[in-house]
């Protein structure tokens, strides 16, 4: 039902990133959870990828190869061909719910929001500093340059699923959740974990260790996101 896609081939532009995102979305049922998040997301590249300013940088390279390995992290998490259980644990709490009719979109967003930046933007540093051979402090810039696509992803969900102000009371459960949440200190723990592997690149059992309770910790966050509420 909606996931005959197969993501076989990696990709290595922003424009492949943008047509598996597409490909994605024309094989998933328009509430299912990770069509719910691929949807803002795609519309927010796609937005930056139309801004000459987007294209600028003191190392477009970097930026661009960033951008890859970010995106290809949640591409290949939510693969069709990718096993559930061997999916990072950040992402398994949206696949074993996306389609339970209690979690409301906004939560399938925001859940997602949270695995990518708080595991994926960390691993994807990482994968950019070893692509690149350089430290992270080089590509600092284009870190930034990152999180102005993420926050514009956080400002979209907000707008596009978020309920109107005649349905959403102060004691909405929605509204504590968006409050619990911040993208400021998601991206500084995203930064801070970069750095921390990049340090422990020569002590692999530690850092595959510290990867492993990273994601772990960003699944529990993710899992009680996704509590169903009550319509």
């Amino acid at each position: 039902m909606g996931q005959s896609v197969q993501l076989i081939r990696r990709p290595d532009t922003v424009d492949a990133v943008v047509t598996r995102m597409r490909d994605l979305a024309a094989g998933l049922p328009e509430r299912d959870g990770i069509a719910v998040f691929n949807r803002v997301y795609l519309a927010v590249t796609e937005e930056f990828g139309r801004r000459p300013a987007a294209r600028r940088s003191a190392a477009p390279g970097a930026t661009a190869t960033l951008d890859v390995r970010f995106a290809e992290r949640y591409l290949t998490a939510v693969d069709p061909a990718t096993q559930e259980r061997h999916a990072p644990a950040c992402w398994r709490p949206l696949l074993q719910s996306r389609r339970h009719p209690g979690v409301r979109p906004l939560q399938f967003a925001l859940a997602g929001v949270n695995a990518h930046i708080g595991h994926d933007l960390a691993l994807a540093v990482v994968d950019t500093c070893a692509a690149l051979e350089c430290e992270p402090p080089e590509l600092e810039g284009d870190f930034e340059r990152v999180g102005d696509l993420l926050a514009a992803l956080e400002e979209r969900v907000r707008e596009d699923l978020m309920p109107g102000p005649d349905l959403l009371r102060i004691a909405d459960p929605l509204t504590h959740l968006l409050g619990a949440w911040s993208l400021e200190q998601a991206r500084d723990a995203a930064w801070s974990a970069a750095r921390a592997l990049w340090a422990l690149r020569r002590l692999p059992d530690v850092a595959e260790d510290f990867t492993r309770r990273l994601d772990a910790a960003v699944g529990f966050a993710g899992r009680m996101m996704l509590t169903p509420l009550p319509a």
